[in-house]
């Protein structure tokens, strides 16, 4: 009897243990195709409805699940506040870590941690980055009338630009060139929007603006260009723009090892443009299957075709490399972030 019992209760705990070991190898083994199945995916951004990266966003929330193995459904979801910080915590620490939820965010928001901006509850370097749907570039232009045709002349007569807060690229943006390289931007900040300077600049009441998009200087003034209203002194990236092959790249500019790196750390935020990003500890199997469905939509000639029809550029960056730019960028010379945070206005305050 107590043998027959006792085989029982082995017969049955061996039971148990063979479904379980069933159950989870059923589970690690369900493919991205059958995991995503009838899914509903949340693409989180951080900004309000109508803005850029909210257009960017439903375009790229419209074409992206046919490319994504099971074909889910991608629904926008805004939480705007904080510079996109909102968001880019949410996604880093309450968002499920199954590849349900991934988001876009500010260009910067993934250095905010690394700057010490104590808002950022997020390690950049541990989340999934998805990929970039364009390697900005950005500009500093001059009003013609100014008189200031080069960079080189901001080092000798100040030039007035205008800004639209604290952590935006138009205040950053002026102030590492003024401490790197010694020039004599004065800006004038609070104004509501980067449209809001281009108005001024008309009114004369600001004479410029420094960090200003070259996709959206081409989608929204690129009159101004045409009539030579505007003069472009200098790039604000890691790689020329095609379109300007003889405007000088700011990292060029830098006349000591300490002032390079510092430029490329400012400049490393610019091939993230328009990031997408995943939480930590998502499977590498449906991470890796959002990385090639990215890619693959900016490729797709219908996204490419309603891109080019609101004007939006598509220059893409994988995830594999925006991932490395952001793991290179936090191991730089703590000294030299101490220094860029400080010339950004995140770092301690004197």
């Amino acid at each position: 009897m107590i043998n027959r019992r006792m085989s029982r209760i082995v017969f049955g705990a061996a039971a148990v243990a063979a479904i379980a070991l069933m159950q989870t190898g059923s589970s690690s083994a369900q493919s991205v195709a059958d995991f995503y199945k009838g899914k509903t995916i949340s693409m989180v951004v951080g900004y309000s409805a109508g803005g850029g990266y909210d257009t960017y966003a439903r375009i790229i929330a419209r074409f992206m699940g046919k490319h994504i193995p099971g074909n889910p459904t991608i629904v926008v979801q805004n939480m705007p506040g904080a510079g996109s910080l909102t968001a880019a915590n949410h996604i880093a620490n309450s968002a499920p870590k199954d590849g349900t939820v991934f988001g876009t965010v500010a260009r910067g928001a993934a250095f905010d941690p690394l700057f010490g901006n104590p808002s950022a509850k997020f390690d950049a370097s541990k989340m999934n980055w998805i990929g970039s749907a364009n390697d900005e570039v950005s500009v500093c232009v001059a009003w013609a009338t100014s008189g200031i045709k080069s960079i080189a002349d901001v080092e000798n007569k100040e030039l007035v630009v205008g800004g639209t807060g604290p952590t935006a690229d138009t205040d950053q943006f002026p102030r590492v060139v003024n401490g790197v390289l010694g020039t004599k931007f004065k800006l004038i900040t609070g104004y509501p929007g980067g449209n809001d300077i281009n108005l001024a600049m008309e009114r004369g009441e600001v004479q410029g603006r420094c960090g200003w998009s070259w996709s959206s200087v081409i989608s929204t003034r690129k009159a101004w260009l045409d009539e030579k209203k505007i003069n472009i002194l200098v790039q604000i990236a890691l790689k020329k723009h095609p379109d300007l092959p003889n405007v000088p790249l700011l990292v060029d500019l830098a006349k000591t090892p300490e002032q390079k790196q510092i430029l490329t750390l400012v400049c490393a935020r610019q091939p993230l443009g328009r990031p997408y990003v995943a939480p930590p500890g998502v499977p590498a199997d449906r991470i890796a299957a959002l990385r090639k469905a990215f890619m693959d939509t900016m490729a797709d000639k219908e996204f490419l075709a309603e891109a080019e029809k609101q004007k939006l550029e598509i220059t893409p960056i994988s995830g594999e490399e925006v991932q490395q730019i952001i793991v290179d960028s936090y191991k730089t010379d703590p000294a030299v972030v101490k220094k860029t945070a400080e010339l950004l206005g995140e770092g301690p305050k004197k």
